[in-house]
């Protein structure tokens, strides 16, 4: 994927963000009818972001890095390891060197004597102390420290520092005890072409690890940068999910994959939870279940709960082993948990055991969810060549089949926010907003479920079935809008109650 898909590099500096936020800013009108157009605004549960390819962030290293050797007047492979010491804070690094230069090189690990030039240089009566080579002619190097080794010494040392190491920008002069550090400049004179491409990609990485508004991607091979102002003490009131340009969802906050609506601190919580032994030793984790007529046992295959027992063609929900005639109907209480009356709060089994009915509760419809996201995903893979099928028996072209693509997609989607939302409900506490989320949570969990089953439909129904699955397609992303919506809106105002602390 080239550049051109993403923001141009002169975007990268603050100034040009700001004339690309103000673009927005005038009211546009049209020029026939004079109607005033609103500014697009985000959703409640959506963040500003940014992506940055590498050579993005290279380029904006480079631009600060110039920036501030024009106004210190010292070489730029100086000043990058300036920047790098104090993390890329450009008013700091100044106000700091002008009142105290010896004191910022020296604590930055670089040496006073700028003015030397770094060169490889043949030495009379020299002996490398690293090889003992001492013959005539031999290329040696030293960085303003003076300590001097021979090149052939000093290009291993980098190449391992750099290769085996990780290191880049803390790379110190091979004499022990020294820490005069190895700037770009010596990179270049010393070390092979792979190892300096090498070096730049970690100093890019350290670039984006030293600022608290970039994060790289987590995605495997993935090599881009989100930006995203989104800081820690604001994660208790926003899920900040951003969508990187190779396609994966992830929160910028924790870094994990999507997990909206739940903030961190309740994600992290429900993670630590669910590894607890003390919480899953009594719960038997199977992908089979007893028909609850006949008793025969059932796998299931497929991401849809709608469930029919080939013995005795006895319908039912796979979550709450309940009728599927009752699903659907006004009375639908399967995603509820339903307190059980008689429980004797002064019994402190019973307690306990209400306790761990209350948790299985929803952990068995949050692992049933995760579960059915695979089933759905490896379906869609066989529906591939369904599509194709399809298109040569209906005569329809590749882009009209399509609309199993977007299938697939929201329903990936509406599993993994349904996933949350029982993490997220397990530490609610009851009163009537959680009555409010649970009805949202309800009707996306409907509509996804009668999504799923179109979707495993016989390929010689999948063409009659294109208009269907297209609105459904729609209302199901709809009813995952207005969950997510109403729940960001109740976090951000501070109305949802928890029974843990998010703090």
């Amino acid at each position: 994927m080239s550049d051109d898909d993403f923001m141009s590099d002169e975007d990268f500096n603050d100034e040009s963000l700001e004339e690309t936020d103000s673009e927005f800013e005038d009211e546009t009108y049209d020029d026939d009818r004079y109607l005033k157009y609103d500014k697009p605004q985000r959703k409640s549960y959506e963040v500003e972001f940014r992506v940055y390819s590498d050579s993005q962030i290279q380029k904006a290293q480079a631009e600060q890095i110039e920036e501030v050797s024009n106004i210190l007047g010292l070489p730029s492979e100086q000043c990058a390891v300036l920047m790098r010491h104090f993390k890329w804070q450009k008013e700091r690094l100044i106000e700091q060197y002008l009142n105290s230069q010896e004191e910022v090189l020296g604590a930055a690990g670089l040496d006073t004597n700028a003015a030397r030039t770094l060169k490889i240089e043949k030495v009379k009566g020299f002996m490398c102390d690293i090889c003992c080579n001492d013959e005539n002619g031999l290329e040696t190097f030293a960085l303003r420290c003076d300590h001097r080794y021979c090149v052939e010494c000093y290009t291993v040392y980098l190449e391992q520092k750099i290769k085996e190491e990780g290191e880049s920008g803390r790379i110190q002069c091979p004499c022990e005890g020294c820490s005069t550090l190895v700037d770009s400049k010596a990179i270049k004179l010393l070390a092979p072409k792979s190892v300096s491409d090498r070096y730049q990609v970690l100093l890019n990485r350290t670039y984006v690890d030293d600022k608290d508004n970039l994060r790289w991607c987590p995605a495997p091979n993935c090599e881009y940068a989100v930006d995203c102002a989104i800081g820690p003490k604001q994660l208790t009131t926003i899920v900040p999910t951003v969508v990187c340009s190779c396609g994966h969802h992830f929160c910028f906050g924790c870094g994990l994959n999507d997990h909206q609506p739940c903030p961190c601190a309740l994600v992290k919580k429900w993670i630590k939870k669910c590894e607890d032994d003390s919480e899953t030793a009594n719960w038997i984790s199977a992908n089979t279940k007893e028909c609850p007529k006949c008793l025969a046992t059932i796998e299931k295959n497929g991401g849809c709960n709608h469930m029919t027992c080939r013995k005795c063609k006895h319908e039912f929900c796979w979550v709450c082993m309940g009728p599927w005639s009752e699903h659907g109907t006004s009375w639908y209480n399967c995603n509820r948990f339903e307190e059980k009356a008689g429980v004797d709060a002064r019994d402190h089994q019973a307690k306990s055991r209400a306790s761990l009915e209350r948790y299985l509760h929803y952990y068995n419809r949050y692992a049933n969810h995760e579960q059915s996201a695979k089933l759905d995903k490896d379906l869609y893979l066989k529906t591939e060549k369904k599509m194709t099928l399809l298109q040569s028996q209906s005569g329809m072209s590749w882009i009209e089949v399509q609309y199993l693509d977007s299938a697939s997609k929201v329903l990936q989607q509406c599993r993994q926010t349904l996933k949350w939302t029982y993490a997220f409900a397990f530490y609610l506490e009851r009163n009537n907003l959680t009555h409010i989320f649970e009805d949202n949570q309800k009707d996306l969990e409907m509509a996804v479920e009668t999504l799923s089953e179109l979707f495993e439909r016989p390929v010689e129904q999948l063409a009659s079935l294109k208009v269907e699955m297209m609105d459904k397609t729609a209302y199901v992303n709809n009813r995952r809008i207005i969950l997510l919506d109403d729940t960001a809106k109740g976090l951000l105002e501070d109305k949802w109650n928890f029974t843990v602390d998010l703090n």
